[in-house]
């Protein structure tokens, strides 16, 4: 085990198995050697390394958004499409966004029994998921407002405490943002169909840790939600909350948080389109929406 990051970290120490690593500088000969690459470093790093580090010989787990979109990488979620990731000629996998990632642990074994056609998904994302700057910033907002003074938005585009935002860039020749297309394209390629209509709405919400999203999904054949509750309560990395409605009797953040499953509650009939459903999903962005996913990735080709 190695720990790679830029000059300006190396020689810090880390804590890993009841001891410590020391932090050495990335660069193409450090990856002689290793088996698996977990990368973390962004997009402009992975461009760079990656390839490096696959020529090396090691398999590269890529949590950025580098390579996800490029056909001769895989784009994997272990509970939905893992056995896209033996075909990888870069020698590089990708790890989707944290988004993605929920939402399609929690389809996934809707889609294999009805085949989905239409989802359309808002999303509750929270601030961690734009970096430990901005999770400061939120706490810093909070402060003082509490304090009658201005917050302070440097890292945000304006104040996020006690309101929401849309905080992502917008996309080139589009009316979306960055964030929804990567909701778009990513659940075509990871559930290998181009077919599938996706009509998603991201928002930042003033939450530390934990995304939530509200999903309508329509089917190739109606489905009810009694079928769907019974394939959530043994699909693989989905605890379901099977409990009626009542105030608070959903997933939260504050339930996911630290935790490796993807939270789902709220399963109903959509009372105006018959034979589609309404879910609620929450996880730890932090976990299985970027880092657990990239080690059960390495996990699974390991065994």
């Amino acid at each position: 085990m190695i720990a790679l990051a830029s000059p300006r970290s190396v020689g810090r120490k880390l804590p890993f198995a009841g001891g410590e690593i020391e932090v050495q500088v990335a660069s193409p000969e450090a990856f002689a050697g290793v088996t698996y690459a977990l990368f973390s470093a962004g997009a402009s790093t992975a461009r760079e390394l990656a390839p490096a580090a696959a020529a090396h010989g090691a398999v590269v787990i890529d949590n950025s958004s580098a390579w996800r979109m490029d056909p001769e990488v895989p784009l994997i979620v272990p509970e939905v499409n893992m056995h896209a990731a033996a075909k990888r000629p870069r020698g590089i996998i990708a790890n989707p966004n944290c988004s993605t990632i929920q939402m399609l642990v929690a389809l996934k074994p809707l889609h294999d029994a009805a085949r989905i056609r239409h989802i359309v998904v808002s999303t509750y994302q929270a601030a961690s998921g734009k970096g430990q700057a901005a999770m400061e910033e939120l706490l810093a907002q909070h402060h003082a407002l509490m304090n009658g003074a201005a917050p302070p938005a440097s890292i945000l585009p304006g104040q996020l405490a006690m309101n929401v935002l849309m905080d992502w860039k917008a996309s080139p020749g589009s009316d979306y943002s960055e964030e929804e297309l990567k909701m778009v394209n990513e659940t075509r390629k990871i559930l290998g169909d181009d077919t599938i209509a996706v009509s998603p709405t991201t928002v930042r919400v003033p939450v530390v840790t934990g995304h939530s999203e509200s999903v309508h999904v329509q089917f190739h054949r109606p489905m009810d939600a009694v079928e769907a509750r019974r394939l959530l309560a043994s699909a693989p990395g989905v605890k379901l909350f099977d409990e009626p409605y009542a105030p608070g009797r959903h997933p939260q953040p504050i339930h996911a948080v630290g935790t490796d499953d993807v939270f789902v509650g709220r399963v109903r009939d959509d009372l105006g389109v018959p034979g589609a459903l309404n879910l609620f999903i929450v996880a730890d962005n932090l976990r299985k929406g970027a880092a657990l996913n990239a080690v059960q990735i390495a996990e699974r080709l390991h065994a």
